[in-house]
């Protein structure tokens, strides 16, 4: 990146903190830049860190900073904090409002991205008015990440720079950076500051994530010369830090408020805090942890939490934790004395807390314990050999003395009892953001420069199967570990028939765990699923042009390159015109396609591949609904799904490779349904099926997107009674892709039919346009598959639901038992905790789900089966306090389970944190999922 400005610029965005520190071009003087803030009522001052936390006043413009971490601490609910951990997040809609974590309607909110874009902002703007010379968007700017982000993470942290105001910028690694400030302040001495060490281990725990970088250091190029420096290694993102252990902290005090309170209920647990206070809870902890960690420590210190309304004084509660307890809880439970061979645990889902899913597995020495496993050469005859032996240690946590000698004396017994050389530090709250600027120099020739190219190797996935699942993947490296900047890779030997017009979407996959030479560009692997990490579909649409009138398909190779920017860059470029090319982005949320009448799969396999007897399969499609109209009776057509089973197999074993399939060939020859309704009635159940649950594939969303254009004009034989139920069956069936847009108009075609049905010559609000008429029971379906839709509409639905169940609820017309079920199975659905494939800042309150589970506490569960199914997904444990209901609920609802003899899976899944099994997922769904399909929470 040309230097364009007279200041080399280093910015740690940090989970805790954000840093700035700068150099002149030219100089070789790194200064910090200390940022004006309010630090309280009126007091505006300059720091050299800025809390990276933002508060939200109920009638005044949001402020950052060191005063915003304090008005928080006071006023929960309103602060908005940890905006790295959620860009991290995959599993949240990261460009959504959804901070402030839990806060109530009247707190604005900002997606993550946003509230990091607003820290940034804050800086460029103290800058520009301390530098009115030399803004800061014309300088050389390097932004730093953790090295286990990935490329998602790392795009959307750009994409909060350019929102900030600085669209040109560099990223760079934090555990690099961090070792970069150490051989900047050592570059005169640097030959003798690294003799006789051959490996460094980075370790840096920061408030919101733990970050492991191996560097192997070697002879210089000439005598005489630097050692040379090449980064071997980064671990896997954990989401593990200072945050855990204040939060372990507040736990501890939680418990123990409760307990001088008298909380405790009555299955023996305390009643928890709601999420406002414990944010607040948290806060004072963190200032403890501090003060008892400190050198200087106290013996006690007292933790102090104030009571809500208006009597915030009287209703004070106060605990002291001592400083050995304190210790002993953060040193061995974070820092335990682990052996070298242990692992550290994977389990799907870790502990939630604020919505945030922190590593499973709390112990930061079993982690490195596992990280350096996958990294040791496997014929070293003496791992302890073949370990680092020098440590640079990095993030606030470490200003805690016990807790880094905890960390050396674990290393120390893994290399027999040699303890490894530590690299002073002298200030890691700061060392990123120098060594941020100390890369900057030494992209200029004027600093000691660390090599190592990418981080992790990229794959592309051949097969169907998707790095969730289990067992082993073919994938072809896109982009191999090590590979420098600016150089671009090709794929020469694999060619892709891409359609003209339509959207392509690639499957990627990142890895860090190849030991040795990585594979070469093109090299196809045999990979394990479980040393993969799922990034994003990348996607383009290559538009039709003059030179490419009349043809379908076009030749397409693939090309990577690492940008000097420090992102995957990847595109297609043409065979027979290498001058055109097109750029794949990632989608960071689900994106509109162009129309057509066809997806492109990005899958190498054929059809008979996929299944022997899928090509026979297709012919009987083709001779239903092709082109070619066909005289066909009636039982032909109504025994087209028998002969599917008969070549393919019965449908609930079809894999979703198989039904996605199918689905393309029926949508290909969608026209066809129209011929009669026993083609509309088939064609709606095979397409429903085989692209259910509208999810799981990389193209999944195009597929979506595209079956959603026939919804306005509605089925063509509306009136018949079966293609009505089948056009609701297939909206039902594949509603889990469908955006927030659709599933809202989905919701207008439930209430009109429900209000029609049940209230005949009452009046109607407008018809929507192509309704098609809908029963009780496929209304109900369809409502519960309604994820998406905002809590209230969840809640207006529900209660209308559990009408029938309440002592003075309206009397449904033709009730009957089994309809009972399934408006009880429907409230479970909706009121669920965890979402089937929704968003988990889209659930109901818990305080709508706790007066749910009180109606449904008052019916007989022995005689209505599904108000246990339902009162389960209700009460069922997230770990996140949020969605959560109290301990006293769950409690009733364990009591019934057990007293009805419900399966043990529902009381498991009410009492702790766990993984649905196939027929719980079944019964969440409604029917079996696709096999192969996985739902990962």
């Amino acid at each position: 990146m040309a230097v364009s400005g007279p200041f080399l610029v280093g910015i740690d965005l940090g989970t805790t903190h954000t840093v700035v520190a700068s150099a002149r071009a030219g100089g070789a003087e790194i200064t910090l830049f200390e940022i004006p803030q309010w630090t309280g009522p009126g007091e505006w001052f300059a720091r050299p860190l800025l809390p990276s936390v933002r508060f939200h006043p109920l009638d005044e413009a949001p402020f950052v900073g060191h005063h915003a971490r304090q008005m928080g601490a006071q006023v929960p609910g309103r602060l908005v904090s940890s905006a790295k951990s959620w860009l991290s997040h995959p599993s949240a809609d990261r460009l959504a409002p959804i901070l402030p974590w839990g806060a109530d309607d009247s707190v604005a909110k900002v997606s993550p991205v946003e509230a990091s874009a607003s820290y940034l902002a804050h800086v460029r703007t103290a800058w520009d008015h301390a530098h009115p010379d030399a803004p800061l968007d014309a300088q050389t700017v390097v932004l730093t990440v953790p090295a286990s982000f990935d490329e998602a993470a790392r795009a959307l942290t750009l994409q909060a720079a350019r929102l900030a105001g600085l669209p040109t910028l560099t990223l760079v690694e934090e555990p690099q950076a961090a070792f970069q400030d150490w051989l900047f302040r050592h570059r005169e001495t640097l030959a003798t500051a690294l003799d006789g060490v051959r490996r460094v281990l980075v370790c840096d725990v920061g408030g919101g994530t733990t970050d492991f970088s191996l560097i192997d250091v070697g002879a210089p190029d000439q005598p005489g010369g630097l050692p040379t420096l090449r980064r071997s290694a980064v671990g896997q993102h954990l989401m593990l830090g200072g945050d855990n252990m204040d939060l372990a902290l507040a736990h501890l005090v939680e418990r123990r408020l409760a307990e001088a309170a008298g909380g405790a209920t009555s299955g023996g647990k305390a009643t928890p805090l709601s999420s406002a206070r414990l944010s607040q809870l948290i806060a004072r902890c963190r200032v403890a942890k501090e003060q008892l960690l400190a050198a200087d420590a106290p013996e006690r210190v007292t933790v102090t939490l104030l009571g809500g309304g208006s009597r915030l004084i009287g209703k004070a509660q106060s605990v002291d934790l001592s400083r050995d307890e304190v210790r002993a809880l953060l040193v061995d439970g974070f820092f335990p004395r682990v052996g070298l061979h242990e692992t550290a645990r994977r389990a799907r889902g870790g502990l939630v807390e604020f919505g945030l899913p922190y590593a499973s597995d709390a112990a930061i020495t079993r982690q490195l314990a596992s990280f350096l496993q996958q990294h040791l050469a496997p014929d070293a005859e003496r791992p302890d050999t073949a370990l680092p032996d020098t440590v640079l240690l990095n993030g606030g946590v470490f200003r805690a003395d016990a807790l880094a000698e905890r960390l050396l004396q674990t290393l120390a017994d893994w290399r027999g009892g040699v303890a490894p050389r530590l690299l002073h530090n002298d200030n890691p709250d700061v060392a990123v953001a120098r060594g941020a600027v100390a890369h900057a120099l030494a992209r200029q020739g004027r600093a000691p420069r660390i090599g190592g190219g990418a981080a992790r190797s990229v794959f592309l996935l051949l097969d169907e199967a998707m790095p969730d699942e289990a067992g082993p993947i073919r994938a072809v490296c896109l982009l191999p570990r090590g590979s420098e900047p600016g150089r671009t890779l090709a794929l020469a030997e694999r060619t892709f028939a891409l359609r003209l017009g339509q959207p392509v979407r690639f499957h990627l996959a990142t890895s860090t765990t190849d030991i040795g030479a990585p594979p070469a560009a093109g090299e196809v692997c045999t990979l394990d699923a479980d040393t993969l990490h799922t990034l994003p579909p990348i996607a383009t649409v290559i538009p039709p042009t003059a030179a490419t009138a009349g043809r379908r398909d076009l030749p397409v190779r693939l090309e990577a390159t690492l940008a000097e920017v420090g992102t995957l860059d990847v595109r297609c470029v043409s065979v027979d015109d290498p001058a055109q090319h097109w750029q794949l982005e990632f989608q960071l949320r689900p994106a509109a396609g162009a129309a057509g009448d066809a997806p492109v799969l990005a899958s190498v396999q054929t059809d008979a591949q996929i299944a022997p007897r899928l090509p026979e399969a297709i012919a009987l499609l083709d001779r239903v609904f092709g082109a070619k109209t066909q005289k066909l009776a009636s039982k032909d057509i109504k025994g087209l799904r028998v002969q599917l089973e008969h070549l393919l197999g019965h449908r609930d074993r079809w894999s979703r490779p198989l039904a996605r399939r199918l689905f393309d060939v029926l949508w290909q020859r969608a026209r066809g349904r129209r011929r009669s309704a026993d083609h509309e009635r088939l064609w709606l159940n095979l397409a429903g099926w085989c692209l259910r649950p509208g999810f799981g594939d990389p193209l999944d969303a195009w597929r979506v997107e595209q079956v959603w254009t026939i919804f306005d004009a509605g089925a063509e034989h509306r009136a018949d009674p079966q293609v009505a139920a089948q056009w609701w069956t297939l909206w039902r069936r594949v509603a889990g892709g469908l955006p927030e847009a659709a599933q809202l108009r989905l919701l207008d075609d439930f209430g009109y039919n429900l209000q029609a049905a049940e209230h005949p010559g009452a009046p109607l609000p407008p018809k929507p346009p192509g309704l098609v008429k809908g029963g009780h029971d496929d209304m109900v379906r369809l409502g519960a598959a309604l994820e998406r839709i905002p809590p209230e509409h969840k809640a207006e639905v529900g209660d209308w639901l559990l009408q029938p169940f309440t002592t003075d609820g309206a009397v449904i017309a033709n009730a009957t038992p089994e309809r009972d079920e399934l408006r009880l199975w429907a409230v479970g659905r909706l009121g669920a905790r965890q979402p089937f494939h929704g968003s988990a800042h889209g659930v109901v309150s818990a305080e709508v789900a706790a007066r749910w589970i009180d109606t449904l506490l008052a019916l007989d569960w022995k005689r209505r089966r599904m108000a246990a199914f339902a009162a389960a997904q209700l009460a069922r444990m997230t770990g996140d306090r949020v969605r959560d209901l109290d301990p006293d609920r769950r409690t009733q609802v364990l009591a019934r389970l057990a007293a009805c003899g419900a399966a043990p899976s529902w009381s498991a899944m009410v009492r702790e944190v766990v993984q649905l099994d196939a027929a719980d997922e079944q019964a969440l769904f409604g029917e079996s999922l696709p096999v192969g399909l996985v739902l990962v929470e």
